[in-house]
């Protein structure tokens, strides 16, 4: 059933989201305590506002209703992935370069698992992270097993 709504749910954005000047982030649809939550994440280049996410829970609230694919009581939410956006892809280190990271590697290097700094370039599959000893790290996407955006 929750496969079910989620690629029902997905289908319907990727037709609506476009339109907006919008794009899925990521999308959830989960048991949280004794309730069901449909959780929508949206982004935009120039960033989300209030407007665009009342917007989209407006369109996919009444397309729920009417389609009538969730079988019991669930609770909507649209926001943006926020500020401490994860990093997902090697085009999201693109995108935000220039931008605090904070980065978690599978295998420590110099004893170190987590470290943080400004993203420099990404060039040949490979991300730069400026930290604030002066060094400038070099990683390879597979080496995170988290990354995100920093204040």
């Amino acid at each position: 059933m929750s496969e079910l709504v989620v690629d029902t749910v997905k289908a319907f954005l990727d037709g609506l989201l476009p339109d907006l000047g919008l794009e899925l982030f990521a999308l959830e649809y989960r048991l949280e305590g004794k309730g069901w939550v449909l959780r929508v994440y949206i982004d935009a280049e120039e960033g989300v506002s209030l407007e665009h996410c009342s917007e989209v829970s407006r369109e996919l609230g009444q397309y729920l209703d009417v389609e009538d694919i969730i079988e019991h009581a669930y609770n909507l939410e649209v926001s943006s992935p926020g500020l401490e956006r994860p990093l997902r892809s090697l085009d999201d280190f693109a995108r935000w370069q220039g931008n605090k990271a904070r980065v978690r590697v599978h295998r420590a290097i110099d004893g170190e698992k987590v470290f943080e700094g400004t993203i420099g370039a990404v060039v040949d599959e490979e991300v730069e992270l400026l930290v604030a000893d002066g060094r400038v790290l070099r990683f390879t996407y597979d080496m995170f097993s988290k990354a995100r955006l920093s204040l």
